[in-house]
């Protein structure tokens, strides 16, 4: 293929933390070079004005759950893959928490299969740390791995043997597994759908505490630095929980955390009318906290910000707020939701990008998520200031249970590359 030049793009770097305004030329998939001197002295068949737009590494998206097999009517490999691409995420990990569960290296080789056959993205899957998730029984994670799996996790199950979860914890360490985990303590949280305190108790909503959160989390801290297992907390969501994850971080123990855009751009009280739309999991949390977790993003103490998109239909979100299913789509509105924190000076891009993109790449040990020439040309490249109405009815996701339905955000993705090939949209029209 011939080279392929985009010329005044402002590049959004998150590993030297700059936006500049330069150049990148794609050649053969990957990034070829970039950079901010003059470009013409570079040799291209095929020029693109970027016209001021802005470039960056396209998200990688840890925690997404696509439901194939047994509930394909949620969400296929081919609709989220689209959605994806029209949100600017180049790559998906997927979470194992289908029905049945992604336990088995056949399971592993269905999916990956399905993936490979429908999505217009990158997709890497993660595989249940016990068999059906039900904390009982390691399930065969070293043929799992074998098989492709980039990490294991039972998702929001969380194992209540302690035995059984430090001697996998021991076996993933040993053949250098990452291990995903909930920081949920299962009996003070079980039923729960709001966060204790007065709101939720004018409500009459069934709560939890948010110690819950830090309790589990004291926990798998211990069992991480007793295994040595390299772990990823999959959302951290309140203020207290930052300290013991800040001391275990510089206690050298082995461990990321991650936050949803749900819970970095949404508080309790936007629940205040029992729409089911914005139940997830865990529940909203108070604005003290959401701040808390905003300002552990900026600092790097929190390291990876992902949509965690649960497709949920409308039989079982059109129910009272207490029993309707918890979770909410995110892979088309995760990047202007995440501008909201840029436009209000909050976090800068490279930041932004870096949680989205780099941050995950790493833990995960992917080759993307950077601008570095050599580097798959996985792009986003978008408008941070246009203004995007939310219309549910109109995202690719076959479930349209987004919380954002009709808000105004700002940041519209133009063009979206997967190994040099768009994907969505397009610069020359």
């Amino acid at each position: 293929m011939a080279p392929r030049l985009i010329r005044n793009i402002k590049l959004v770097d998150p590993e030297t933390d700059e936006v500049a305004t330069g150049w990148l030329r794609i050649l053969d998939g990957l990034i070829d070079a970039c950079g901010t001197d003059p470009a013409a002295t570079l040799s291209s068949d095929d020029v693109t004005d970027g016209r001021g737009l802005y470039c960056a590494p396209g998200i990688v998206d840890l925690g997404v759950k696509v439901c194939e097999p047994g509930e394909r009517h949620k969400e296929s490999y081919a609709s989220a893959g689209r959605a994806a691409a029209a949100g600017g995420v180049t790559t998906i990990i997927t979470r194992p928490d289908t029905d049945p569960a992604i336990d088995t290296p056949e399971a592993l080789e269905f999916v990956a299969r399905r993936a490979t056959e429908d999505a217009i993205v990158r997709v890497h899957h993660m595989a249940a740390l016990t068999k059906a998730r039900a904390g009982q029984e390691m399930a065969e994670i070293g043929f799992l791995k074998d098989a492709g799996a980039v990490a294991f996790t039972d998702c929001d199950h969380v194992i209540a043997d302690t035995k059984v979860f430090s001697r996998a914890l021991t076996y993933a360490k040993a053949i250098d597994a990452l291990v995903m985990v909930h920081a949920q303590e299962r009996i003070l949280s079980k039923g729960a759908v709001a966060t204790s305190g007065k709101f939720a108790s004018l409500r009459g909503l069934p709560a939890a505490s948010p110690m819950a959160e830090r309790m589990e989390l004291d926990r798998l801290i211990a069992l991480g630095e007793m295994t040595g297992a390299a772990l990823h907390i999959d959302q951290i969501t309140t203020a207290r929980a930052l300290p013991a994850l800040a001391r275990a971080k510089a206690n050298a123990v082995n461990i990321t955390a991650g936050t949803s855009i749900h819970h970095l751009t949404l508080n309790a009280l936007d629940i205040s009318d029992y729409r089911t739309f914005f139940k997830v999991k865990p529940p909203l949390r108070d604005e003290e906290d959401r701040q808390a977790v905003v300002e552990a993003l900026r600092e790097g103490a929190i390291d990876v910000l992902s949509s965690m998109h649960t497709p949920q239909d409308e039989e079982s979100k059109r129910l009272p707020y207490e029993i309707a299913a918890a979770g909410a789509v995110a892979l088309e509105t995760l990047l202007p939701a995440a501008l909201r924190l840029y436009h209000a000076d909050a976090l800068t891009l490279p930041q932004l990008f870096r949680a989205m993109t780099l941050a995950p790449a790493k833990r995960l040990g992917l080759d993307v998520g950077t601008l570095r020439p050599g580097a798959p040309a996985d792009l986003v490249i978008f408008d941070p200031d246009a203004p995007v109405m939310i219309d549910r009815t109109k995202l690719e996701s076959k479930s349209k249970n987004t919380p954002f339905d009709t808000a105004r955000l700002q940041g519209k993705v133009r063009a979206t590359f997967v190994g040099g090939e768009c994907v969505f949209g397009g610069l020359d029209a």
